[in-house]
């Protein structure tokens, strides 16, 4: 009775000193600020221990939340929805501006059928394994695999590019793409079906006449917007190299805005757009790659501690022995059938498939699209976004912790050494054939202490 007595005392004090802080603006920045520096302070010991950064990012929100230490109160699902979709169309903008085309063009197709037909296969089977092991509706099941049917573009990008595994240009290009342009038909599919749910009357053949006019007009708009930033950029010539950072992201959040208001899929427009930019030549180019990169950071960090703070810890306990089934089901069945499937005509091995098949990493997008049946008030809406949740948290704990033994098991690392980041960098030209190399030079070498000048005189 003492130990209760000593734990209720501790709970009312943390909560009277929590509501005697006024929530001002001050307060705000001081949180988010903490909880920002925090989490990128453990970023360091994510590399060193294997463990994905957005776990931990998540891990950190779940323990400032209100039944965490930290106390904080956050529950509106809108608000979540809000700051995810933001982060995550400049996530998807930086990403697009990153990946060379050069790596993606042989495998455009491949992705396609990941992104479009591998993401129906992923939301049926779930949503039928769904209904049949935890006896919800039908409707209600593949709402579930639609919602979690798409792999998250910030832990592949996060994780595929942190990573120092040899992994060939071509996996790590379908990939990208694949996570990159996934998310507009999972979205298409969550909306669809809630649709049907609380609307009987609403029609297949309508809702696949405005899957595409989605993909149709985001796809237009990213080509548009893509195109046009290259030339508003190179045209803009302001002395102030600020503005240019500035300009890029206005026309990121432009043309998702733009695109979602005439009905298009601002997501899929955003990523074409950053991809078209990212491999054409513009002015301050190798500046807004390094704005983006770290803006984009920044858009993990706060989608993923706000998805944290947003999430009840103690609402997960009764889902975990489904939520293990559903997440076993979606690694070793559902993931692995939709990628045999959309790949059944490319020249891909069997292991480069099976690789493909374990790289289905889950986080955000999952998370967010969740918050759909909460703010449409569903039946099933909170026990679909708890099972989100936990089946997030085991995708990034072991799949994602676990792709470069999976690349060795498989036997398709083609890492050589570890390639050092230089000292300083130089504007990539694509029509000039030349290169920054490194190489070492041992310490009893000849060359020590010479003029490079005099070295190349000589070798000529």
């Amino acid at each position: 009775m003492k130990k209760k007595s000593n734990y209720l005392f501790h709970l009312a004090s943390r909560t009277i000193f929590l509501y005697s802080i006024p929530m001002t603006i001050e307060y705000i920045l001081f949180v988010g600020s903490a909880l920002i520096l925090i989490s990128i302070a453990f970023t360091r010991f994510s590399s060193n221990l294997g463990v994905p950064a957005l776990l931990l990012f998540l891990a950190i929100g779940m323990l400032a939340g209100s039944e965490g230490p930290g106390g904080i109160e956050f529950d509106d699902p809108s608000l979540a929805q809000s700051i995810g979709i933001v982060a995550l169309v400049i996530i998807l903008f930086a990403g697009g501006l990153d990946t060379k085309w050069t790596d993606v063009k042989p495998t455009v197709w491949h992705a396609s059928s990941l992104a479009t037909i591998g993401v129906f296969i992923t939301a049926m089977t779930v949503g039928a394994f769904v209904a049949s092991v935890l006896g919800v509706s039908l409707l209600s099941g593949i709402l579930m695999g639609a919602i979690i049917s798409s792999t998250d573009a910030a832990a592949v990008f996060s994780v595929l590019r942190s990573r120092r595994s040899g992994l060939p240009k071509k996996l790590k290009g379908l990939l990208e793409l694949e996570s990159g342009s996934n998310d507009p038909m999972a979205v298409f599919l969550t909306i669809g079906i809630i649709q049907i749910i609380l609307n009987s009357s609403a029609s297949i053949g309508g809702l696949i006449l405005l899957f595409l006019i989605q993909m149709g007009l985001g796809a237009l708009s990213g080509i548009i917007f893509g195109k046009g930033m290259v030339v508003f950029i190179n045209r803009l010539k302001i002395d102030y190299e600020g503005v240019y950072p500035v300009a890029s992201l206005a026309f990121a959040v432009l043309c998702y805005s733009a695109t979602a208001a005439i009905g298009g899929s601002g997501f899929l427009a955003v990523y074409l757009a950053g991809l078209i930019a990212g491999n054409n030549d513009f002015v301050q180019k190798k500046s807004l790659l390094r704005f983006f990169d770290g803006l984009a950071w920044l858009s993990q960090i706060a989608m993923f501690l706000t998805l944290g703070l947003f999430v009840f810890p103690s609402h997960l306990v009764p889902v975990i022995g489904a939520g293990i089934l559903v997440s076993l089901f979606l690694m070793f069945v559902a993931r692995p059938l939709s990628v045999f499937i959309s790949l059944v005509f490319s020249k891909f091995e069997l292991r480069e498939k099976a690789f493909i098949s374990w790289v289905g990493l889950r986080g955000a997008v999952p998370i967010i699209l969740a918050t759909f049946p909460l703010i449409a008030k569903l039946p099933d809406a909170e026990m679909i976004f708890n099972l989100v949740f936990f089946i997030v948290l085991t995708s990034a704990l072991f799949q994602a912790w676990s792709i470069p033994f999976s690349l060795r098991a498989l036997k398709i690392d083609t890492t050589t050494e570890t390639k050092r980041e230089a000292p300083f960098h130089l504007p990539q030209i694509e029509s000039v054939d030349t290169d920054l190399v490194d190489f070492f030079v041992p310490n009893n070498s000849a060359v020590i202490g010479q003029p490079i000048v005099e070295k190349i005189g000589r070798a000529h």
